[in-house]
C-alpha cells in the first residue's frame, strides 16, 4: 500500500509540474511575441514560436499523461492514446509552415535590414531564459524514469539555448549596430525547429502507417520463436505502434503436432515472455494451428487461408 501510494504521489506531482511548465511556455511565448513585435525582433518572434510549438508538445505530454488510465470502450477498442500522434502530427505540419514562413522574412530582412530595438529584445529573451531554467528544474527528477517527461525536459533545455542565442544577438546589435544578425538567428532558430521537427513528423507518420519499429528484427523474432520446442513455424507476422510507446504484435503459429488448448498454454507463455523481455512487445495476438494455412510467408499482405 506505501508502494502504490508513493507511485501516485509520484504522478500527481509529475502533472502538477508538467502543468506548471505549460503555463510558463505559454507566458513566454506570448511575452516574447509581444517583445518581439514592439522590438521590430524577427529572432524574437522566430524563439517565440519555438518555446509555443515545445510548450504545445508538453502539453500534449500532460494530457496523455492524464488519459493514460482511460478505459477503452466498446467503439475505441484500443483506447484514446492515439489522438497524442495526431496533435504531434498536427503540430509538426504547423511548425513547418511557419517557420518556411519565418525564413522567407529573414530573407527579406537580409535585402532590406531594418532596425531592431535590440535592449527589449535582450530583456525579454532574457525573461525567457529564466523560465525556461525554471522548467528544466521542475521536471530534472522526473526525466530518468519517464520517457515522455524526458522528452520535455530535453525539449525545454533546447529552449534555453534558444534563448542564450538570442540574448547574445541582442548584445551584438546593442554594442555593436549589425542589424542582420537578427535574420541571421532566425534563420537559424527556423532551421533548428524544421531539423527536430522532421523527425517527429517521419516518426509520426511511420505509426500512422503501422510500420514495424526501426529496433524490431522480425526475422530474428521468427528464428527465436522457431527454436522454441513444439512449434514448426510463425506466419502471417504483423508488428505495429500504436503510440510511440505501445508496440502490438499478432502472427500464426504453427504448431509440431496436433495440440488440446491446455497442452499449448506453456508455449504461448515461451513467446510472450520472449517478445516482452527481449524485444520490449507487451500486446500479443497469437493464433494456432496445425497443418492449416496453405501460404506461410512470414509477412503476407492477405490471410490468402
Amino acid at each position: 500500500m506505501h508502494e502504490a501510494a508513493g507511485h501516485i504521489h509520484q504522478h500527481t506531482n509529475e502533472n502538477r509540474n508538467l502543468l506548471v511548465t505549460v503555463l510558463l511556455n505559454i507566458f513566454i511565448s506570448v511575452a516574447e511575441l509581444a517583445g518581439g513585435i514592439f522590438s521590430n525582433s524577427l529572432a524574437l518572434i522566430s524563439d517565440a514560436i519555438h518555446n509555443f510549438s515545445d510548450g504545445l508538445a508538453i502539453a500534449i505530454t500532460y494530457i496523455s499523461q492524464r488519459i493514460s488510465n482511460k478505459q477503452s470502450d466498446n467503439t475505441n477498442t484500443f483506447g484514446y492514446k492515439r489522438i497524442q500522434i495526431l496533435a504531434a502530427l498536427f503540430n509538426a505540419v504547423t511548425l513547418i509552415a511557419i517557420c518556411i514562413f519565418l525564413l522567407f522574412e529573414a530573407y527579406q530582412r537580409f535585402l532590406n535590414p531594418e532596425p531592431v530595438q535590440s535592449a527589449p529584445m535582450f530583456i525579454v529573451a532574457t525573461i525567457g531564459l529564466i523560465a525556461n531554467i525554471a522548467g528544466v528544474f521542475l521536471l530534472k527528477d522526473f526525466s530518468a524514469s519517464n520517457l515522455n517527461i524526458r522528452a520535455a525536459y530535453l525539449h525545454l533545455i533546447g529552449d534555453s539555448l534558444s534563448s542564450v542565442a538570442v540574448i547574445a544577438g541582442g548584445g551584438l546589435m546593442y554594442f555593436f549596430d549589425v542589424p542582420w544578425i537578427d535574420p541571421l538567428i532566425t534563420v537559424l532558430i527556423s532551421l533548428y525547429i524544421i531539423r527536430e521537427t522532421y523527425h517527429v513528423l517521419a516518426e509520426t507518420y511511420s505509426i500512422l502507417m503501422q510500420s514495424s519499429p526501426k529496433s524490431i528484427d522480425i526475422n530474428l523474432i521468427r528464428e527465436q520463436i522457431t527454436m522454441i520446442p513444439g512449434i514448426n513455424d510463425i506466419h502471417h507476422v504483423h508488428i505495429w505502434s500504436l503510440t510511440d510507446q505501445m508496440v502490438h504484435f499478432e502472427g500464426h503459429i504453427e504448431f509440431s503436432e496436433d495440440l488440446r488448448i491446455s497442452e499449448s498454454q506453456d508455449i504461448y507463455r515461451q513467446i510472450k515472455e520472449l517478445l516482452e523481455n527481449h524485444h520490449g512487445i507487451h500486446h500479443i495476438t497469437l493464433q494456432a494451428e496445425f497443418n492449416f494455412c496453405c501460404e506461410k510467408h512470414l509477412v503476407s499482405p492477405t490471410h490468402l487461408c
